[in-house]
């Protein structure tokens, strides 16, 4: 062990204020904690460690009116050998005996107990196999159990202890394994619901998205990542098809008005949010139709028109107006915006051209205003030779277009070799597919001309893009040159925003071309706020969606309103304690694709990708990992207590059992900074209680349990009156049997009610690869509480 310093306080007070000190830790009986920091578990080494044992009066054990109080520091060895405890409590005596052996009964505490880590062995000894396991507890993001070694994890599902990948990589946060889970049983609208907390168009994001959830989903540490934008997809089209039960007005106006410049992703999706909360939104547009980038920079076949009209006419129907073909600096003034609102969000976008002061750029022609063109249906072969520089998605979309137009030889040339490329993998190998060339690791160097027109374009070598830091910073080789004819050359290189409609009294804050945007999207001017493409230059559109959702946040906190719907919605949800996932996850190694059109069916005018039918999503939901903790909870006290229906108090209040022992799989994470726990109370069973506590391991002594069954029952009459029945080492948290207890409430107690609720008890249970025998041995030890 590293060096720390000791604290021995001499009263609680005094130990609460060490313990509030930054790196510090508190020990009771120190077995689990010595350990802990030998093993080097914890994020940081403490700079200091809290001894409560010596605290006068936490070692009592007493018996008063409401109960058996255990204070925290009393052994497992005081409460093993307490004849208080043994008179009316003899099942927790059993509890405490089961621990360990007898020198560290003697040494550890009862809240020590409660209160201790995990023993997953991918969680103690992260070293072995040359630090290659994986435990999300820590450092990692997924359990090394759910592929692995398992015997002895959990099978009722896992914990949330750390942000998915999948979730980590999205822009937005969508908490992708928790709709997954609720699109397994069905429950689509639930599924919509968590989807729409972040993100209000997923039928357009599915199609459009880069889908950085996909590069980070765990699957691809095995085999094949789950195919999630088709997913999203489906859930994005049902959203649509019941836009009236998803996107709807709100109950009530709160008497503010927004008013928000341009209309692409970031400016609707805070549009959204707002008008959601009761805000009346105007929109103003430049454009004959709404939706930015959405609506005339991504073609059809990748976006059909009608998804994003129908989008924008569901928020319509929600009370957001439009004011399109206005340009404001034109048509109308800032000013007068500003002095009509209430807050103003600018999200104009990167629709300018960059000039990089290429030889005979004159000549060239910009490709988004040909793809702007396309959208307005100027479909026309834009030439015989055609050369597109660069080698992003909008090139890509620009070069596959000019091909489908009937251009006949269609080159693509960027700076980046094949693996370095911005564009997605599906859009290049679509390109080749197609018949596009793509000539990789080559910058331009001049454009040739013949009789004012062009004619061809040179490159020279790019051997290098990024420099040792990773910085944009191309080498060229001059010496090494490709010559290419052309008589259209379409740059993709890039996009600036045009703002010239901010010339004026309200003159806001510009940096590098773009509108400086500060903490929460607020721009340099009181009440004007920007989001999206117009502040952090050329981005996804899901990136956009985020920063709306950012702006729209920051906008009413700005009115000072309480907060959004959506906010709301998302504080409402509780993750499920423990995440389920489906058995055969791991044995389906391949994902579902999308179905593609073949290379001669694809087109201008219709989709390119098309839909999974509900059966396949359902099933490629099922491939997901649901990733979490399957290490199981350690502790036998807590078992036992928690079937007693002990609270515990602390040194700020009192918790019933239910938060404190399964509450949570860490109970760090029940205690507030400095909080102590002072003590536990086992209220007095009644009369005639029946207690048992069982506990099946390798070893009789220093094992852990492999399955525990900690219950009391009281019969009336010979039926069941009350009954609290408990199972330990079968997932994160003590596991309380609710539904078998409901089962057997008002029965009798024969072979019949004890097979079937055990029968109860274990039917959610969800196995994994090695450890489906604990579902079985569950039901026995279940059967032999209930003296079957």
């Amino acid at each position: 062990m590293k060096n720390f310093t000791y604290k021995n306080p001499s009263s609680v007070e005094e130990a609460v204020g060490f313990l509030m000190e930054p790196d510090t830790v508190a020990m009771g009986g120190g077995t689990d904690l010595l350990g802990v920091l030998k093993d080097g578990l914890l994020p940081e080494y403490p700079r200091q460690v809290v001894n409560l044992k010596g605290i006068p009066g936490l070692n009592r054990i007493e018996e008063r009116e409401d109960g058996l109080h255990i204070g925290a520091a009393a052994t497992l060895r005081d409460v093993a050998d307490s004849p208080v405890v043994g008179s009316r409590w003899p099942a927790l005596q059993t509890a405490a005996k089961s621990v360990a052996t007898p020198n560290l009964r003697n040494t550890a505490t009862v809240a020590g107990n409660i209160c201790q880590d995990i023993r997953c062995w991918y969680y103690r000894y992260p070293d072995i196999l040359g630090g290659k396991i994986n435990c999300a507890r820590k450092s990692g993001h997924l359990c090394s159990a759910m592929m692995g070694e398992n015997r002895y994890h959990s099978i009722f599902g896992a914990a949330k202890v750390c942000e998915t990948p999948c979730t980590g990589k999205c822009p937005a946060h969508t908490d992708i394994s928790a709709y997954m889970e609720m699109v397994r049983a069905g429950e689509y609208e639930k599924a919509a619901r968590v989807l729409l907390e972040v993100n209000p168009m997923p039928a357009i994001t599915s199609r459009v998205c880069a889908h950085f959830c996909m590069e980070g989903c765990n699957r691809n540490t095995y085999d094949e990542s789950l195919n999630v934008g088709s997913i999203e997809r489906f859930l994005g089209d049902y959203i649509l098809e019941h836009a009236d039960q998803f996107l709807t007005k709100p109950e009530r106006e709160n008497g503010k008005h927004i008013s928000i410049v341009g209309s692409g992703p970031a400016g609707l999706t805070a549009a959204c949010y707002l008008r959601q909360s009761g805000y009346r939104v105007t929109v103003y547009e430049k454009q004959k139709e709404a939706g930015g980038c959405l609506s005339y920079a991504i073609p059809a076949y990748r976006l059909p028109k009608e998804i994003v009209r129908r989008f924008v006419g569901a928020l319509e129907h929600m009370g957001v107006a439009f004011r399109c073909g206005c340009s404001v600096g034109t048509d109308i003034q800032l000013e007068e915006i500003y002095q009509d609102s209430d807050g103003v969000m600018l999200d104009t976008g990167t629709w300018k051209r960059p000039l990089i002061g290429l030889a005979g750029e004159e000549l060239t022609r910009f490709g988004l205003e040909f793809l702007v063109d396309v959208n307005n249906y100027i479909l026309e072969k834009p030439g015989s030779d055609v050369v597109v520089v660069g080698g992003g998605n909008v090139a890509m979309d620009v070069a596959i277009t000019a091909k489908r137009l009937g251009a006949p030889n269609v080159t693509m040339v960027c700076l980046e070799q094949r693996d370095g490329m911005p564009a997605n993998e599906e859009e290049v190998t679509r390109a080749l597919e197609e018949g596009v060339v793509i000539q990789n690791g080559w910058g331009p160097k001049e454009v040739l001309r013949r009789d004012g027109a062009v004619s061809g374009i040179v490159f020279k070598s790019c051997p290098r893009v990024l420099d040792e830091t990773g910085r944009f910073n191309p080498v060229y080789d001059e010496d090494k040159l490709l010559t290419l004819d052309a008589d259209i050359i379409l740059m993709a290189i890039g996009q600036k925003a045009d703002l010239e409609f901010l010339n004026g009294a309200y003159e806001v804050e510009t940096e590098r071309g773009r509108i400086k945007a500060l903490e929460g999207n607020r721009t340099s001017v009181d009440g004007i706020f920007a989001g999206g493409d117009v502040t952090t230059g050329p981005a996804t559109v899901i990136k956009a969606i985020a920063a709306g959702k950012e702006t729209a946040v920051a906008i009413n906190r700005y009115c000072g309103l309480e907060p959004l719907e959506v906010e709301k919605v998302q504080e409402a949800r509780e993750a499920a304690k423990l995440a389920s996932f489906d058995p055969g996850c791991r044995h389906s190694h391949s994902a579902v694709k999308s179905p593609l059109l073949p290379v001669e069916e694809r087109g201008m005018d219709k989709e390119d990708m098309g839909s999974l039918p509900e059966e396949a999503v359902r099933g490629e939901a099922c491939r997901c990992f649901n990733c979490g903790c399957l290490a199981v909870n350690p502790s036998d006290m807590a078992n036992m207590l928690y079937a007693y229906g002990a609270r515990v108090r602390t040194s700020l209040r009192e918790l019933d059992g239910a938060v404190f022992f399964a509450g949570s799989t860490r109970v760090k994470d029940i205690l507030k900074p400095g909080e102590i726990v002072l003590e536990i109370v086992v209220p007095i069973p009644e009369p005639g209680t029946v207690a048992v506590y069982d506990k099946y391991r390798i070893r009789k002594s220093i094992d852990f349990a492999v399955l525990a069954v900690a219950g009391t029952y009281r019969l009336e009459d010979g039926l069941v009156k009350e009954i609290s029945l408990v199972l330990g080492a079968v997932a994160p948290i003590p596991m309380k049997m609710t539904e078998a207890e409901n089962y057997l409430r008002g029965k009798a107690l024969n072979e019949e009610t004890a097979r079937e609720a055990a029968e109860i008890a274990l039917r959610h249970a969800i196995p994994l690869e090695m450890n489906g025998y604990k579902i079985e041995m569950a039901k026995v030890m279940v059967r032999r509480f209930l003296g079957f």
